[in-house]
């Protein structure tokens, strides 16, 4: 219902270092169109796309793309959404946004603002394979509600290194998480072989942060911070039998 998850939407001071960094992260560049007047690159390593946005947005968000986005107004309306803002008309790159429970932001965009790219979801960074876009959710309930009304599906998940709730859709799946785990949005991703992929992005100047909140102490996870603050976690996952 949402539409197709287009871009994780980051805000950043300095387009060119953010670019960088991604870049040694082993993610590539797509074509971006001219919907956006500020400077904005997008990458991508198959699977996710980030949206490097040097505007003066303060908060990262999720972005999905809907055709006809303005005649969808009145069935998303229906769902009981107030609209954090709303830019339409005909001049314009028509956009809405409105957030979910725990405070996020999504933005619903008439159409792409880039071009798809032709990497493989095979091809991964050298962070590992990414899981999901994971969200601190003070009440992992009311947001799993939030998100199976937009067509996702929630599946709780207390095992592994973090208990959490993963929405998943065919586009993008999102975590829910305590917040004195996650405090705020953080890419996920999988390591097989989180040794050798630590060596390699250490041999790339990209070192992990060393003072942990104390909820990921002692669990396999490895976090990283992107210049412009995003947080990076890579998590340990068993080889398949």
């Amino acid at each position: 219902m949402l539409g197709r998850f287009l871009e994780f939407s980051i805000p950043t001071p300095d387009i060119g270092a953010s670019l960088a960094f991604y870049e040694r992260l082993g993610f590539s560049q797509a074509e971006v169109g001219e919907a956006w007047t500020h400077p904005y690159a997008v990458l991508t390593d198959g699977r996710l796309c980030l949206g490097l946005h040097q505007s003066d947005a303060n908060e990262t968000f999720l972005t999905f793309a809907r055709p006809d986005l303005l005649k969808s107004l009145a069935l998303i309306e229906r769902q009981g959404v107030e609209f954090e803002y709303r830019n339409l008309g005909n001049d314009v790159f028509n956009e809405v946004a409105w957030r979910d429970p725990s405070g996020h932001l999504l933005r619903l965009v008439e159409a792409r603002t880039f071009s798809p790219s032709k990497r493989p979801a095979s091809d991964q960074s050298a962070c590992g394979y990414f899981r999901e876009i994971a969200l601190p959710a003070p009440d992992r309930e009311a947001a799993k509600v939030f998100w199976e009304r937009w067509g996702f599906v929630g599946i709780d998940e207390p095992e592994g290194p973090l208990p959490h709730t993963c929405c998943t859709s065919d586009t993008i799946d999102v975590g829910l998480y305590e917040r004195g785990a996650i405090s705020r949005p953080t890419l996920l991703f999988g390591s097989e072989d989180p040794a050798a992929d630590l060596a390699r992005l250490a041999q790339r100047g990209i070192v992990p942060v060393t003072n942990l909140p104390a909820l990921l102490r002692g669990a396999s996870l490895t976090l990283f911070m992107a210049p412009e603050g995003t947080p990076i976690l890579i998590a340990a996952e068993p080889r398949p039998a």
